[in-house]
């Protein structure tokens, strides 16, 4: 009997210090101290890498943000399609990678308040008979994998979009680009602000002038992170409110 209790109370308090291991595993961070993001460090002005060093405005927001909650800042690097199965599993605190909140990903995550707003455009070569997005069926388009450009032109016709048969998905916006230039893909589906530095750096190619999609950026946590998005959200507004967020953006986009 005696050995049949001390099973009993050791059985108990394994499953207690797994409770509580479990509990604690939900917490604000996955670190005391810190706030751990992910991004992708390939989509300038929002996060690009100078030197070792991540730099852009998601990182200066989320440093803001970090300060507000007296909390260190870590930034992490990934491929842009691990992000939020990297904040689903706890890994990483939030995600923060010019990212736009849509159904899909909602089913997935929760979101900020928008803290930005971000248009996709189309670039092509000069002299391509692409001058419109009208003229983009039946048309071979380049995208970064995962994101809202690539989701929204892989959509069928019936939905809006091309057909996946026409989309080809590449592993940064960057590389996309090479596609065009190398006549792999017709044209490449990209945000605004890294689509200007592109063209800008590559003679030879242009922006089409009609937007493709008009989209709102946020930070998304965890489903069961509620604490941190509300506490990121209460940091988010007073810095929107006080005009930090916009010095900060007015630093890397600047009007033309």
């Amino acid at each position: 009997m005696k050995k049949f209790l001390s099973l009993v109370l050791a059985i108990a308090m394994v499953m207690a210090c797994a409770c509580f291991a479990g509990c604690g595993s939900k917490s604000m961070t996955v670190e005391e101290g810190k706030l751990i993001m992910v991004t992708n460090a390939e989509f300038p002005p929002y996060e690009y890498k100078e030197g070792d060093s991540i730099v852009g405005i998601d990182a200066e927001v989320a440093a803001l943000i970090a300060e507000k909650l007296g909390l260190e800042l870590e930034i992490a690097d990934v491929a842009f399609d691990s992000i939020i199965p990297g904040v689903q599993s706890g890994k990483y605190d939030m995600g923060m990678a010019g990212m736009t909140v849509s159904a899909e990903r909602q089913k997935k995550v929760n979101f900020s308040d928008s803290y930005a707003t971000g248009v996709q455009v189309v670039i092509v070569n000069e002299g391509s008979d692409i001058q419109t997005i009208d003229d983009l069926e039946g048309k071979k388009i380049g995208a970064q994998q995962g994101t809202t450009g690539y989701i929204y032109a892989s959509k069928s016709p019936e939905n809006g979009g091309y057909g996946e048969e026409n989309v080809i998905g590449y592993d940064s916006g960057a590389v996309a680009v090479e596609a065009l230039k190398g006549g792999k893909v017709d044209c490449v589906i990209i945000d605004n602000e890294p689509a200007k530095a592109y063209v800008k750096a590559n003679p030879g190619l242009k922006i089409l002038s009609t937007e493709f999609a008009v989209e709102n950026y946020a930070i998304c946590f965890a489903k069961d992170n509620t604490e941190l998005q509300e506490k990121v959200n209460a940091a988010l507004k007073e810095l929107i409110d006080d005009g930090s967020v916009k010095k900060v953006i007015d630093k890397y986009i600047t009007a033309e």
